[in-house]
């Protein structure tokens, strides 16, 4: 089975953007989150697409646009999450990988957190200012499963707590 993962990084009042770039630096985060994804399908939101500026190399890159005339060079474009996440799914399990990953921007996350399995949440210890907020993450559909502490090194701007949510399984 492939899992459909959102990951994201959120301060403490749940904002993940700023004007289309993150509103905090964290270099810790940025290396957590090439390792769990490299290797795997990527789902993205266009504005998130060109916030990076680049397909994310290592990883297929799938951009989600409502324009039909949109187009990313590396990057294979759709205009429905739920055919994205079929595609991914398909080129994860090509790849030998059990997971896609969703890396927002928040309506994707909106659209995507009722299908996910898995939240990969860095919770940054720092209120941000930002016009972008990752949904809330409700305690009767998610479970913490893990929870690593870790100390902001030199190029972070605050300490920050890597999380892994499962989703709550319930009993027929």
């Amino acid at each position: 089975m492939t899992n459909i993962v959102l990951i994201a990084a959120v301060a403490r009042n749940g904002i993940i953007g700023n004007k289309g770039d993150l509103p905090f630096q964290l270099s810790s985060d940025l290396k957590r989150f090439k390792a769990l994804t490299m290797g795997h399908p990527v789902i993205m939101g266009r504005t998130t697409y060109e916030s990076i500026g680049r397909p994310l190399p290592g990883r297929p890159n799938l951009v989600l646009t409502g324009d039909p005339n949109y187009r990313a060079d590396g990057c294979e474009i759709y205009h429905d999450l739920d055919v994205a996440l079929e595609r991914g799914k398909m080129l994860a399990s090509g790849l030998g990988k059990d997971a896609v990953f969703v890396l927002g921007g928040a309506q994707v996350y909106t659209q995507a957190i009722g299908d996910a399995d898995r939240l990969e949440i860095t919770h940054v210890a720092m209120d941000a200012d930002g016009d972008v907020s990752f949904p809330v993450i409700d305690p009767s559909v998610w479970t913490q499963a893990e929870r690593i502490e870790q100390q902001a090194g030199p190029k972070d701007d605050a300490d920050m707590v890597f999380a892994t949510y499962q989703r709550v399984e319930i009993a027929a």
